[in-house]
């Protein structure tokens, strides 16, 4: 059955994560950015930035956006964040819950590696996330317009994957603006064109 769609109050080190990594270096930029904010603007991106959810085995609470964002206020000590429940699959084994949670695309089991994992590698708690830096990378060369939002399930992932193929980057280390820039040369060249939002022109 459908929840009837409350927004329920949960502190970020009970969130579970439904991927296996996050970019570091967003982290750290999103921490950055908040740390910066007085208790005001605080209130209102909290507002604006409830976190998608789905109930699970135990009724635990699985987080299926935002996990940069919630890793960040874990780390600052945030009591709690809003979070809507799009559905109730508490009720359900849990081998079922996360195949299920696959069909929805609502997780993605896959390491920083790009290798797909059991479903028990999902970490309990977002601390326990993985770095990737291609996700920091792929995140930055978004935003710098070297692709367009697409709703394309986890597209970011994709590009991530893509960008780690032309690029050396070690765990924890942030990209150079020349990296970036490197990097959005690359992304609208017709090697990425098969990538959701892609934004180059056709040769």
């Amino acid at each position: 059955m459908y929840a009837h769609h409350p927004l329920l109050p949960v502190a970020p080190a009970e969130l579970r994560p439904t991927q296996l990594t996050v970019g570091y270096a967003e982290v750290a930029a999103k921490r950055a950015e908040w740390e910066q904010f007085g208790r005001k603007k605080r209130r209102e991106l909290l507002g604006r930035h409830w976190f998608p959810g789905v109930l699970g085995p135990k009724r635990h609470c699985y987080i299926v956006d935002h996990h940069h964002l919630g890793l960040a206020l874990l780390e600052e000590g945030v009591d709690s964040v809003p979070v809507m429940v799009l559905r109730d699959f508490s009720w359900l084994a849990p081998e079922r819950f996360w195949r299920t949670m696959e069909f929805y695309h609502w997780a993605h089991p896959y390491d920083a590696k790009n290798r797909r994992r059991d479903y028990d590698a999902f970490p309990r708690s977002l601390a326990d996330l993985e770095d990737d830096p291609y996700r920091s990378l792929a995140a930055r060369v978004g935003r710098a317009g070297g692709y367009a939002k697409d709703a394309t399930p986890y597209a970011e992932f994709m590009w991530a994957g893509f960008l780690r193929e032309h690029f050396k980057l070690r765990k924890g280390e942030q990209p150079s603006p020349e990296l970036v820039t490197r990097a959005v040369t690359l992304a609208h060249g017709h090697e990425a064109s098969y990538l959701p939002g892609w934004s180059g022109a056709m040769a």
